[in-house]
């Protein structure tokens, strides 16, 4: 399955934008190829734009990096609870309270990349163990609908979607 597959109602307008950057991968082949993506692009940024900001307020590249993998251990969280038949509404989080405590660019690019893997490793190893029926388990996050699969591909697109951004913007 594609995240061209899933039906509109399996995630909410905001997250469509994540899942079009999927970029049409399988749910597992997008999660395990993006883990040797994100950490060769990171490694390939100059050392002196790591904690860069490109306007007042903006974030650093290892603010961008501890970010994605907050949202991935939430979104993770959130697919785990959702897959074992939990029907309990999952709130939303506000991604900029995040930052001021994640203290980012008081850490190493390499003590931040090594928690990526590990997270990632993990999420794929969750996403592996789930069958197709979890897989379209549908809940509540957010105050939306969302299915199990949809937010595996939200992670991939969450990740894409940053690339692009830091690309773009940093770089």
């Amino acid at each position: 399955m594609l995240a061209s597959d899933l039906s509109t109602n399996e995630y909410s307008v905001f997250n469509a934008t994540y899942i079009k950057a999927a970029n049409n991968k399988t749910l597992l082949d997008g999660l395990i190829e993006g883990l040797p993506q994100l950490v060769d692009f990171v490694k390939n940024v100059p050392a002196e734009k790591l904690e860069y900001r490109y306007a007042k307020g903006k974030w650093t590249i290892k603010d961008i990096v501890l970010h994605m993998i907050d949202t991935e251990r939430i979104f993770a969280y959130r697919a785990l609870r959702i897959s074992r038949g939990d029907k309990t509404p999952l709130p939303g989080f506000e991604e900029n309270d995040y930052v001021p405590f994640a203290f980012a660019n008081s850490r190493s690019i390499e003590s931040l990349l090594a928690e990526y893997e590990n997270a990632r490793k993990a999420t794929i190893s969750f996403f592996e163990s789930l069958n197709e029926e979890q897989l379209l388990f549908m809940g509540t996050a957010s105050n939306t609908a969302i299915s199990v699969r949809a937010i595996g591909f939200i992670i991939t697109g969450h990740q894409n979607h940053h690339i692009r951004v830091v690309s773009e913007r940093y770089l």
